[in-house]
């Protein structure tokens, strides 16, 4: 059984830590370095940089920031936002990233999960999934949550898997930066019905959230943003509650 991963997430804009609400009204969390660099002494597992507002001018600045990150870090960390062709992928793994999230261009050209998998391994393919409920099913969403898409969230998680994804980063958008607790709905549902591994995401505001989406779902991760950077969870305490309830934790 894998054992489960503690994941900071951070949202990078203009070079600096951003958080919000549903997707939407940002503050500033900090400098991503030093975020970064401190995670890694209070044990977290994995580390997630989001580029959100990525356009080809900023796509250079980003790639500068993923080595100034890679000097200071030991542990895995992935990197996402903006990423469409496999040059682009080739220039973050170059620069020190150890997978890549990709969303509204796998969903746009679903051939390209298949061609980074080939090219680069499965193991660092991250697809993300941003879904949010809407009239009775769980729907995709592209461009930062900005825009639906006629992908049904569960379909599109197994076509990720069979194209060849190795994991999957599913971002509750209901829940995201609530605090209400992670989504276990969604949550169960594609964790049990895939076999690649599955972050949840969106929604943690406490120590508990961690150990509900572990004991009542098979997610392998949890990701959270704003509990981390503002100090309201430690990780190592967080870990410790969690080896606590026993459940195995990296």
């Amino acid at each position: 059984m894998l054992k489960k991963r503690i994941i900071p997430c951070l949202d990078i804009k203009d070079g600096l830590t951003v958080k919000g609400i549903n997707f939407e009204g940002l503050r500033n969390a900090g400098n991503p370095i030093e975020l970064a660099k401190r995670y890694e002494i209070d044990g977290a597992d994995e580390l997630v940089f989001l580029d959100i507002t990525a356009t080809i001018e900023k796509r250079k600045t980003f790639v500068d920031l993923v080595k100034e990150i890679a000097k200071e870090l030991s542990i895995p960390f992935t990197v996402g936002g903006g990423i469409s062709t496999i040059e682009d992928v080739r220039k973050l793994l170059e620069a020190g990233a150890d997978k890549i999230s990709i969303n509204s261009s796998a969903v746009k050209n679903p051939q390209l999960i298949s061609d980074l998998a080939k090219e680069f391994g499965s193991q660092c393919v991250v697809i993300a999934i941003d879904t949010k409920f809407i009239n009775g099913s769980d729907w995709v969403h592209v461009k930062g949550g900005r825009e639906i898409t006629d992908l049904n969230t569960l379909d599109w998680a197994k076509k990720a898997e069979e194209s060849g994804a190795g994991e999957i980063l599913l971002t509750s958008m209901d829940g995201d930066g609530t605090k209400n607790g992670f989504d276990l709905k969604i949550t169960k549902l594609i964790s049990e019905n895939v076999n690649i591994p599955v972050i949840a995401s969106g929604g943690a505001g406490k120590i508990e959230d961690f150990e509900v989406v572990f004991t009542e779902t098979k997610a392998t991760g949890g990701l959270a943003a704003s509990i981390f950077h503002f100090g309201e969870v430690n990780i190592q305490d967080l870990k410790s509650e969690l080896k606590s309830k026993n459940i195995a934790i990296r």
